[in-house]
């Protein structure tokens, strides 16, 4: 067949994918079997569906195996999606769910236009992402085990007196610490060993986020990020490593939504409910924006802390810091004061503003890259025509 076009439907797993093709037009979709997910059985299959001047579009769900497959067809010169799982359309009453049933459906829905297809990073992108990633990891296992040390020394009655723990003086405290049988100080000994290496490892993962910030293709973006209240170099790289280039989104509006930071609701006919966030989208940028949004608690100040931040960012970028720090900050207070709403509301609520002011400087940080790319590009062309032997 020439000049027709084939949607193939790819329900990828581990060790073997399952394709199914519907061909252009309303027919049903035709399951052609099982391939065994490695590079060289793909190709095969590629070839065999583009004989001729066939145009083949593949599709298959954002899943554990990332993007592996994306990039090998698209290498190849094919035209693939990667769609989202939580999108795909499903009836209610369906219950049964095979793999065979899920390529077909993949294939069916492809070629009606009814599947979202998600945003696939670039390899250095996705490589700043998994690093930010295992530093949460690593984060995560020290607050727990230093939750677990807390827990053994209320056990039996060690309190701290001081000020603040996990700092140089809390350690010396430990040291001094003894137990009355043998026992108990090998199992005291082993948690404080184990919080000392989570310490460690999130202390060397901060360096190598530092390192990869030199090299990396978002860097101006991320420096622009640190100029706002509560962004430091952990949260601006995590917001960037999951979001990517910020300026595909027309709007605050549908950034708030692709975070998962806008109500959810329920309404019919003349009846409007509106409930919690709806937790769609990335959770690890959602996370460290509410994080990020503690901090507007406090009124509005410049500190030199943060000044030191800024101070490599644009003065466009610094206005518009200052200006998400007084009206975030005074959204906050008005929020719990007045509106009586408990802090957890009212941090929610300023999380998904402050994502507006991140467009927003995404957006400057974009024209800022254009009028330099211009100008450069001026700059060269001058050159050329003064070297110009003619």
């Amino acid at each position: 067949m020439s000049n027709c076009t084939r949607f193939v439907g790819l329900d990828v797993h581990k060790d073997s994918i399952t394709v199914a093709v519907a061909e252009e037009g309303r027919g049903e979709p035709t399951l052609l079997g099982v391939i065994p997910n490695q590079p060289g059985a793909v190709k095969k299959l590629a070839a065999k569906l583009s004989r001729g001047k066939t145009i083949v579009k593949f599709c298959y769900e954002a899943g554990p195996c990332g993007y592996v497959l994306y990039r090998q067809l698209r290498d190849m010169g094919l035209d693939c999606t990667v769609c989202a799982p939580s999108l795909v359309p499903r009836k209610p009453g369906d219950r049964v769910k095979t793999d065979r049933r899920d390529a077909k459906s993949l294939a069916h829905h492809f070629r009606a236009g009814d599947l979202t297809p998600v945003w696939v990073p670039t390899p250095e992108l996705e490589s700043i992402r998994d690093l930010t990633r295992a530093r949460e990891d690593m984060k995560q296992i020290d607050v727990r085990l230093k939750q677990r040390l807390v827990a053994f020394l209320l056990r039996n009655d060690k309190k701290y007196t001081g000020r603040t723990k996990w700092g140089k003086a809390f350690f010396n405290w430990l040291a001094t610490l003894k137990f009355e049988t043998q026992v108990q100080q090998i199992v005291f000994q082993e948690y404080v060993d184990a919080v000392v290496r989570a310490q460690a490892r999130v202390e060397a993962l901060d360096i190598e986020l530092q390192n990869a910030l030199e090299t990396f293709e978002l860097r101006d973006l991320v420096i622009s990020l640190m100029a706002l209240r509560g962004f430091g170099l952990v949260t601006a790289m995590t917001v960037v490593a999951e979001l990517g280039d910020i300026t595909r989104f027309e709007s605050p509006k549908q950034l708030m939504a692709y975070v998962g930071l806008v109500p959810s609701e329920y309404s019919s006919g003349s009846s409007r409910s509106q409930g919690s966030i709806t937790k769609t989208g990335n959770n690890h940028a959602r996370r460290v924006l509410i994080e990020a949004s503690w901090t507007y608690r406090f009124p509005a100040r410049k500190t030199a802390y943060l000044q030191r931040r800024a101070k490599e960012a644009s003065l466009e970028v610094q206005e518009i810091s200052w200006k998400a720090q007084k009206r975030l900050c005074r959204r906050f207070r008005h929020l719990v004061v007045e509106r009586k709403k408990s802090f957890p509301e009212a941090c929610t609520a300023v999380a998904r503003e402050l994502l507006g002011f991140v467009w927003a400087i995404a957006q400057e940080v974009g024209r800022n890259r254009k009028r330099n790319k211009q100008k450069c590009f001026a700059r060269s062309a001058k050159g050329s025509d003064q070297g110009d032997p003619r």
